[in-house]
């Protein structure tokens, strides 16, 4: 790979790296009672819970509702990621990495 290639593939790494900061997948359980906010890094920007949907008797069910959302929006988040990727990986098989 020449350097050319090199600084070119870089570039395209920071641009992708970018676009999967500014995209924000929200995922909500328990009809709203949790919402998580994650960035396509993967980086979790925010947790909300609605104070009307907690029962103090079943905190239980609450933290089922947090870890779900967390789960699947970290899944969301790298599938994201994955797809985003996939032209860029087709191109490093191209070039022998």
């Amino acid at each position: 790979m020449s350097r050319f290639d090199q600084a070119k593939m870089l570039l395209k790494v920071k641009k992708l790296q970018k676009e999967l900061q500014k995209e924000v997948i929200v995922v909500e359980k328990g009809d709203g009672a949790v919402k998580v906010e994650i960035t396509g890094e993967q980086k979790i920007k925010k947790i909300h819970i609605d104070p009307e949907f907690v029962d103090l008797d079943d905190i239980g069910q609450l933290e089922r509702w947090v870890e779900d959302a967390v789960k699947e929006a970290i899944q969301t988040s790298q599938k994201l990621a994955a797809e985003k990727m996939q032209p860029m990986m087709g191109a490093l098989g191209d070039l022998g990495l």
